[in-house]
């Protein structure tokens, strides 16, 4: 089970495994670059793979731990400030065999996705959105005509109005974003009208704008759409697919793009463009998945160990 469609993926007692360090953003483009404060988090559970998936204003940090590899179940958790050990909680879609925590607001709503397989092949477990407020579960499927066998459905992000943010895949494989209001229980479709065949919604911020990818005839790029549905288009250079992962009410965007098999965090804003963010542990293998309005920035990297780590990264 992976965190989406994208190629880019790869309760604890005793004390937090943190390594810290300084780095600088290298920027692709002519932006300032921010010096940027890393934090290794790794949930002690399972020290050789974490990743961060989303982080609020409050600091709390979303995510899961364990690879989706059979008898390695995804785990799914947060994070509360001070990010100790003791600061994990559990947090699985109940009877469930696998459980990711991808995205939070501020009011104590997360939403994710979940499988009840752990099925060596990992194309062969279904899995299914959820929403969660209060400790209680609530199962969200894309009402499609025809999608995918076993059926893909995963919800990505959330807003503080409770508009949360997914995608499913048809009987094609093809990716079809959509919002779903979870108080209401309404979808909508999120349609870009640039020709794209797959579309995958992975953010939402206070202001309806939504973020994710597409893929087209150009290949897969990052995507920002406003509730007025004007499109802005987010693409580095040379690389073979830029996607974003997550947005903030400042229109800050944040992902990862791909050049060669090396994957580069990165963050982009409307006024400076597109800057890469490498953990300093795993330039070459950074992904940054969620930011908050403080600018704060989770993701996760691949160290010398081939382990996948945790990063909190604070300007």
């Amino acid at each position: 089970m992976s965190l989406t469609s994208r190629a880019l993926a790869a309760v604890g007692v005793l004390t937090t495994a943190l390594a810290t360090s300084l780095a600088i953003a290298l920027p692709a483009t002519a932006a300032p670059a921010v010096t940027y404060h890393f934090k290794t988090l790794d949930n002690s559970n399972d020290l050789t793979f974490n990743q961060l998936l989303g982080i609020n204003n409050h600091g709390v940090i979303s995510g899961y731990y364990g690879s989706g590899a059979q008898g390695h179940k995804n785990k799914g958790y947060l994070l509360l400030p001070n990010y100790h050990q003791s600061d994990y909680r559990v947090e699985n879609f109940p009877g469930s065999a696998q459980t990711q925590v991808t995205g939070l607001n501020d009011t104590g709503d997360t939403v994710g996705f979940f499988s009840h397989t752990n099925d060596a092949n990992p194309n062969n477990n279904a899995n299914f959105g959820f929403w969660e407020r209060g400790g209680h579960f609530h199962k969200v499927d894309y009402p499609a005509s025809s999608s995918a066998t076993p059926p893909v459905d995963q919800l990505l992000g959330i807003n503080d109005q409770g508009v949360a943010v997914g995608f499913y895949n048809d009987s094609s494989g093809n990716s079809h974003g959509y919002e779903y209001n979870v108080t209401t229980g309404k979808f909508s479709t999120v349609n870009l009208d640039n020709g794209a065949t797959s579309v995958t919604a992975t953010a939402i911020n206070n202001h309806r704008t939504v973020a994710g990818f597409f893929t087209n005839s150009s290949g897969t790029d990052a995507f920002l759409l406003t509730r007025n549905g004007q499109l802005t288009v987010i693409s580095e250079p040379g690389a073979s697919m830029t996607q974003a992962f997550g947005v903030n009410d400042h229109d800050e965007v944040v992902g990862a793009y791909m050049i060669g098999s090396d994957s580069y965090g990165f963050t982009w804003t409307p006024g400076g463009g597109l800057v890469t963010v490498n953990d300093p542990h795993g330039v070459g293998s950074t992904v940054i998945n969620g930011v908050n309005n403080a600018g704060d920035l989770v993701g996760f990297y691949t160290d010398s160990h081939n382990r996948v780590d945790g990063l909190l990264a604070t300007p």
